[in-house]
Protein backbone atom coordinates (compact mmCIF):
# COMPACT_ATOMS: atom_id res chain seq x y z
CA UNK A 1 0.00 0.00 0.00
CA UNK A 2 2.92 2.33 0.52
CA UNK A 3 3.30 2.39 -3.24
CA UNK A 4 -0.35 2.46 -4.29
CA UNK A 5 -1.70 4.78 -1.58
CA UNK A 6 1.24 6.98 -0.68
CA UNK A 7 4.29 6.86 -3.00
CA UNK A 8 6.29 9.33 -0.92
CA UNK A 9 5.87 7.48 2.40
CA UNK A 10 9.49 6.33 2.68
CA UNK A 11 10.83 9.78 1.93
CA UNK A 12 8.60 11.42 4.52
CA UNK A 13 9.52 8.85 7.16
CA UNK A 14 13.17 9.67 6.50
CA UNK A 15 12.33 13.35 6.88
CA UNK A 16 10.49 12.69 10.14
CA UNK A 17 13.64 11.21 11.66
CA UNK A 18 15.53 14.48 11.27
CA UNK A 19 15.94 16.53 14.38
CA UNK A 20 13.18 19.06 14.95
CA UNK A 21 10.96 17.81 12.11
CA UNK A 22 7.77 15.87 12.84
CA UNK A 23 5.63 15.10 9.80
CA UNK A 24 3.75 12.21 11.38
CA UNK A 25 0.56 14.23 11.93
CA UNK A 26 0.60 15.42 8.34
CA UNK A 27 1.45 11.95 7.13
CA UNK A 28 -1.52 10.40 8.96
CA UNK A 29 -3.84 13.07 7.56
CA UNK A 30 -2.68 12.57 3.97
CA UNK A 31 -2.63 8.78 4.32
CA UNK A 32 -6.24 8.85 5.54
CA UNK A 33 -7.34 11.16 2.75
CA UNK A 34 -5.81 8.85 0.15
CA UNK A 35 -7.43 5.78 1.71
CA UNK A 36 -10.97 7.17 1.80
CA UNK A 37 -10.85 8.19 -1.86
CA UNK A 38 -11.51 4.56 -2.84
CA UNK A 39 -14.39 2.52 -1.46
CA UNK A 40 -12.88 -0.88 -2.26
CA UNK A 41 -9.40 -1.98 -1.18
CA UNK A 42 -7.48 -5.21 -1.52
CA UNK A 43 -6.63 -7.28 1.55
CA UNK A 44 -3.00 -6.21 1.32
CA UNK A 45 -3.92 -2.52 1.11
CA UNK A 46 -6.25 -2.83 4.08
CA UNK A 47 -3.67 -4.72 6.13
CA UNK A 48 -0.93 -2.19 5.49
CA UNK A 49 -3.26 0.74 6.14
CA UNK A 50 -4.17 -0.79 9.51
CA UNK A 51 -0.49 -1.22 10.37
CA UNK A 52 0.45 2.35 9.45
CA UNK A 53 -2.65 4.09 10.78
CA UNK A 54 -2.78 2.33 14.15
CA UNK A 55 0.89 3.08 14.68
CA UNK A 56 0.60 6.74 13.74
CA UNK A 57 -2.60 7.34 15.75
CA UNK A 58 -0.64 6.86 18.97
CA UNK A 59 2.10 9.26 17.83
CA UNK A 60 0.08 12.34 16.79
CA UNK A 61 -1.52 15.19 18.67
CA UNK A 62 -5.17 15.35 19.72
CA UNK A 63 -6.15 17.76 16.94
CA UNK A 64 -4.79 15.43 14.25
CA UNK A 65 -6.43 12.42 15.87
CA UNK A 66 -9.76 14.22 15.98
CA UNK A 67 -9.54 15.24 12.31
CA UNK A 68 -8.73 11.68 11.22
CA UNK A 69 -11.48 10.33 13.46
CA UNK A 70 -14.03 12.60 11.79
CA UNK A 71 -13.01 11.41 8.31
CA UNK A 72 -13.02 7.71 9.11
CA UNK A 73 -16.24 7.83 11.16
CA UNK A 74 -18.30 8.49 8.00
CA UNK A 75 -16.25 6.24 5.70
CA UNK A 76 -18.12 2.92 5.27
CA UNK A 77 -15.03 0.76 4.66
CA UNK A 78 -12.88 1.79 7.61
CA UNK A 79 -11.14 -1.33 9.02
CA UNK A 80 -12.45 -2.46 12.41
CA UNK A 81 -9.00 -2.30 14.14
CA UNK A 82 -8.71 1.35 13.15
CA UNK A 83 -12.24 2.06 14.39
CA UNK A 84 -11.38 0.42 17.69
CA UNK A 85 -8.15 2.40 17.92
CA UNK A 86 -10.09 5.62 17.48
CA UNK A 87 -12.82 4.59 19.91
CA UNK A 88 -15.48 4.47 17.20
CA UNK A 89 -16.30 0.79 17.84
CA UNK A 90 -16.75 -0.90 21.19
CA UNK A 91 -13.94 -3.37 21.78
CA UNK A 92 -16.23 -6.40 22.48
CA UNK A 93 -19.61 -5.86 20.83
CA UNK A 94 -18.18 -4.46 17.59
CA UNK A 95 -20.82 -1.73 17.54
CA UNK A 96 -20.11 1.84 16.56
CA UNK A 97 -19.92 4.26 19.44
CA UNK A 98 -22.19 7.27 18.86
CA UNK A 99 -20.18 10.40 18.29
CA UNK A 100 -20.56 13.40 20.53
CA UNK A 101 -22.00 16.53 19.06
CA UNK A 102 -19.50 18.86 17.50
CA UNK A 103 -18.26 21.53 19.87
CA UNK A 104 -19.20 24.91 18.39
CA UNK A 105 -16.25 27.11 17.58
CA UNK A 106 -15.95 30.23 19.73
CA UNK A 107 -17.31 33.32 18.10
CA UNK A 108 -14.52 35.44 16.72
CA UNK A 109 -14.27 39.02 17.83
CA UNK A 110 -15.71 41.39 15.23
CA UNK A 111 -13.06 43.24 13.30
CA UNK A 112 -13.08 47.01 13.63
CA UNK A 113 -15.02 48.83 10.96
CA UNK A 114 -12.94 50.48 8.30
CA UNK A 115 -13.52 52.39 5.11
CA UNK A 116 -13.41 50.07 2.07
CA UNK A 117 -10.75 50.80 -0.53
CA UNK A 118 -11.48 51.74 -4.13
CA UNK A 119 -10.62 48.23 -5.31
CA UNK A 120 -13.03 46.70 -2.78
CA UNK A 121 -15.79 49.05 -3.91
CA UNK A 122 -15.21 48.03 -7.50
CA UNK A 123 -15.35 44.37 -6.51
CA UNK A 124 -18.83 44.98 -5.06
CA UNK A 125 -20.09 46.96 -8.05
CA UNK A 126 -21.32 45.96 -11.48
CA UNK A 127 -18.33 47.47 -13.26
CA UNK A 128 -16.42 45.30 -15.68
CA UNK A 129 -12.89 44.41 -14.64
CA UNK A 130 -10.63 46.93 -16.30
CA UNK A 131 -6.83 46.48 -16.28
CA UNK A 132 -6.49 49.06 -13.50
CA UNK A 133 -9.08 47.23 -11.39
CA UNK A 134 -7.35 43.91 -12.03
CA UNK A 135 -3.99 45.36 -10.98
CA UNK A 136 -5.45 46.75 -7.75
CA UNK A 137 -7.09 43.43 -6.85
CA UNK A 138 -3.82 41.65 -7.66
CA UNK A 139 -1.80 43.99 -5.45
CA UNK A 140 -4.38 43.97 -2.66
CA UNK A 141 -4.34 40.16 -2.53
CA UNK A 142 -0.57 39.82 -2.34
CA UNK A 143 -0.29 42.58 0.30
CA UNK A 144 -2.96 41.00 2.54
CA UNK A 145 -2.37 38.56 5.37
CA UNK A 146 -3.92 35.07 5.61
CA UNK A 147 -7.26 36.12 7.12
CA UNK A 148 -7.63 39.05 4.74
CA UNK A 149 -6.90 36.83 1.75
CA UNK A 150 -9.58 34.37 2.84
CA UNK A 151 -12.06 37.25 3.05
CA UNK A 152 -11.05 38.55 -0.38
CA UNK A 153 -11.58 35.13 -1.95
CA UNK A 154 -14.93 34.78 -0.21
CA UNK A 155 -16.06 38.15 -1.60
CA UNK A 156 -14.88 37.27 -5.10
CA UNK A 157 -17.41 34.43 -5.19
CA UNK A 158 -20.24 36.98 -4.89
CA UNK A 159 -18.84 39.76 -7.06
CA UNK A 160 -20.31 40.28 -10.56
CA UNK A 161 -16.82 40.68 -12.03
CA UNK A 162 -16.28 38.50 -15.06
CA UNK A 163 -14.35 35.31 -14.36
CA UNK A 164 -11.72 33.75 -16.61
CA UNK A 165 -12.90 30.77 -18.69
CA UNK A 166 -12.24 27.32 -17.30
CA UNK A 167 -9.05 25.56 -18.31
CA UNK A 168 -9.88 22.68 -20.71
CA UNK A 169 -10.10 19.39 -18.82
CA UNK A 170 -7.46 17.57 -20.87
CA UNK A 171 -4.99 20.44 -20.51
CA UNK A 172 -5.71 20.75 -16.79
CA UNK A 173 -5.15 17.03 -16.11
CA UNK A 174 -1.85 17.12 -17.97
CA UNK A 175 -0.77 20.20 -16.03
CA UNK A 176 -1.65 18.58 -12.68
CA UNK A 177 0.53 15.55 -13.48
CA UNK A 178 3.48 17.70 -14.54
CA UNK A 179 3.15 20.02 -11.54
CA UNK A 180 3.07 17.13 -9.09
CA UNK A 181 6.12 15.46 -10.65
CA UNK A 182 8.01 18.76 -10.62
CA UNK A 183 7.01 19.34 -6.98
CA UNK A 184 8.24 15.90 -5.88
CA UNK A 185 11.51 16.49 -7.75
CA UNK A 186 11.85 19.99 -6.30
CA UNK A 187 12.13 21.44 -9.81
CA UNK A 188 11.11 25.06 -9.24
CA UNK A 189 11.89 26.20 -12.79
CA UNK A 190 9.71 23.62 -14.55
CA UNK A 191 6.98 23.97 -11.92
CA UNK A 192 6.83 27.74 -12.50
CA UNK A 193 6.89 27.37 -16.28
CA UNK A 194 4.10 24.77 -16.33
CA UNK A 195 1.95 26.80 -13.95
CA UNK A 196 2.25 29.91 -16.10
CA UNK A 197 1.75 28.01 -19.34
CA UNK A 198 -1.35 26.11 -18.21
CA UNK A 199 -3.01 29.18 -16.67
CA UNK A 200 -1.88 31.54 -19.49
CA UNK A 201 0.01 33.79 -17.10
CA UNK A 202 3.21 35.76 -17.69
CA UNK A 203 6.35 34.43 -16.06
CA UNK A 204 6.40 37.37 -13.63
CA UNK A 205 3.00 36.51 -12.15
CA UNK A 206 3.69 32.74 -12.18
CA UNK A 207 6.91 33.30 -10.22
CA UNK A 208 5.06 35.54 -7.76
CA UNK A 209 2.52 32.77 -7.13
CA UNK A 210 5.21 30.14 -6.62
CA UNK A 211 7.29 32.38 -4.33
CA UNK A 212 4.31 33.43 -2.20
CA UNK A 213 5.16 32.41 1.35
CA UNK A 214 1.58 32.11 2.57
CA UNK A 215 0.53 29.50 0.02
CA UNK A 216 -2.91 31.01 -0.68
CA UNK A 217 -1.89 32.07 -4.20
CA UNK A 218 -0.82 28.50 -4.97
CA UNK A 219 -4.17 27.26 -3.64
CA UNK A 220 -6.01 29.64 -6.00
CA UNK A 221 -3.92 28.49 -8.97
CA UNK A 222 -4.55 24.82 -8.12
CA UNK A 223 -8.30 25.42 -7.78
CA UNK A 224 -8.32 27.17 -11.17
CA UNK A 225 -6.95 23.90 -12.59
CA UNK A 226 -9.62 21.93 -10.65
CA UNK A 227 -6.83 20.00 -8.92
CA UNK A 228 -7.99 17.27 -6.50
CA UNK A 229 -7.39 18.05 -2.84
CA UNK A 230 -5.05 15.09 -2.38
CA UNK A 231 -2.76 16.28 -5.19
CA UNK A 232 -2.68 19.78 -3.72
CA UNK A 233 -1.71 18.42 -0.31
CA UNK A 234 1.12 16.36 -1.80
CA UNK A 235 2.44 19.45 -3.58
CA UNK A 236 2.42 21.32 -0.27
CA UNK A 237 4.34 18.50 1.41
CA UNK A 238 7.07 18.15 -1.20
CA UNK A 239 7.29 21.53 -2.95
CA UNK A 240 6.73 23.85 0.01
CA UNK A 241 8.79 22.44 2.93
CA UNK A 242 8.24 25.59 4.99
CA UNK A 243 4.52 24.79 4.79
CA UNK A 244 4.66 20.98 4.66
CA UNK A 245 6.65 20.81 7.89
CA UNK A 246 4.00 22.85 9.71
CA UNK A 247 0.89 20.90 10.64
CA UNK A 248 -1.07 24.09 11.27
CA UNK A 249 -0.11 25.55 7.89
CA UNK A 250 -1.12 22.38 6.03
CA UNK A 251 -4.46 22.22 7.87
CA UNK A 252 -5.14 25.90 7.25
CA UNK A 253 -4.43 25.72 3.53
CA UNK A 254 -6.31 22.42 3.18
CA UNK A 255 -9.41 23.95 4.77
CA UNK A 256 -9.05 27.04 2.59
CA UNK A 257 -8.70 24.88 -0.51
CA UNK A 258 -11.75 22.74 0.29
CA UNK A 259 -13.87 25.86 0.83
CA UNK A 260 -12.50 27.78 -2.14
CA UNK A 261 -15.04 28.00 -4.95
CA UNK A 262 -14.17 27.64 -8.62
CA UNK A 263 -15.62 31.07 -9.35
CA UNK A 264 -13.41 32.80 -6.78
CA UNK A 265 -10.32 31.17 -8.28
CA UNK A 266 -11.32 32.04 -11.85
CA UNK A 267 -12.09 35.67 -10.97
CA UNK A 268 -8.68 35.97 -9.31
CA UNK A 269 -7.13 34.34 -12.39
CA UNK A 270 -8.79 37.02 -14.52
CA UNK A 271 -7.32 39.67 -12.21
CA UNK A 272 -3.86 38.15 -12.52
CA UNK A 273 -4.13 38.20 -16.29
CA UNK A 274 -5.57 41.71 -16.42
CA UNK A 275 -2.88 43.12 -14.15
CA UNK A 276 -0.35 42.39 -16.89
CA UNK A 277 -2.14 44.80 -19.23
CA UNK A 278 -2.02 47.53 -16.60
CA UNK A 279 1.72 47.05 -16.11
CA UNK A 280 2.31 47.11 -19.87
CA UNK A 281 0.28 50.28 -20.33
CA UNK A 282 2.09 52.03 -17.48
CA UNK A 283 5.44 50.99 -18.94
CA UNK A 284 4.81 52.56 -22.33
CA UNK A 285 2.48 55.40 -21.38
CA UNK A 286 5.27 57.81 -20.41
CA UNK A 287 7.26 57.21 -23.59
CA UNK A 288 4.17 57.68 -25.75
CA UNK A 289 3.33 60.91 -23.89
CA UNK A 290 6.85 62.25 -24.43
CA UNK A 291 6.63 61.46 -28.14
CA UNK A 292 3.37 63.40 -28.43
CA UNK A 293 4.92 66.41 -26.67
CA UNK A 294 7.96 66.33 -28.95
CA UNK A 295 5.78 66.22 -32.06
CA UNK A 296 3.69 69.12 -30.74
CA UNK A 297 6.79 71.21 -30.08
CA UNK A 298 8.21 70.45 -33.50
CA UNK A 299 4.95 71.48 -35.17
CA UNK A 300 4.75 74.73 -33.18
CA UNK A 301 8.38 75.69 -33.97
CA UNK A 302 7.99 75.57 -37.74
CA UNK A 303 7.32 79.01 -39.42
CA UNK A 304 5.37 79.33 -42.59
CA UNK A 305 7.02 81.32 -45.45
CA UNK A 306 5.60 84.79 -46.19
CA UNK A 307 4.79 83.79 -49.75
CA UNK A 308 3.69 80.24 -50.27
CA UNK A 309 4.85 78.52 -53.44
CA UNK A 310 2.41 79.30 -56.27
CA UNK A 311 0.73 82.15 -54.35
CA UNK A 312 2.46 85.02 -56.33
CA UNK A 313 0.42 86.35 -59.30
CA UNK A 314 1.66 85.23 -62.69
CA UNK A 315 3.33 87.74 -65.04
CA UNK A 316 1.91 87.75 -68.55
CA UNK A 317 4.15 88.57 -71.51
CA UNK A 318 3.16 89.93 -74.87
CA UNK A 319 3.96 88.47 -78.23
CA UNK A 320 7.10 90.60 -78.52
CA UNK A 321 8.46 89.41 -75.17
CA UNK A 322 7.66 92.62 -73.23
CA UNK A 323 5.83 92.36 -69.98
CA UNK A 324 2.25 93.53 -69.73
CA UNK A 325 1.69 95.40 -66.47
Amino acid sequence: MTKSLFPGFDGLMSLSRREGVDVRPTLLRVLTDLYVQTRVHSDDEQRQFVELATRLIDQVDDATRAAVKARLAIYPSTPVPVLQKLGLVAAQEGRRVPLAREIPAPASAPSPARTPTDAELRMASNMAMQPKDAAEIHDMFFRADASQRALILQNLAQTPLKAAPRIPTVRAKRAIQILEMAAIAGDIENFTFELGDSLILPSRVAAQIVDDAGGEALAVAARALDMPSANFQRILLFFKPEIGNSVDAVYRLSRLYDRLSDRSALVMLAAWRGSTLAVTRAKYQSSLHDSERQRARAGAGQTRPAVQPGSAPGVRTGTDGSSDR
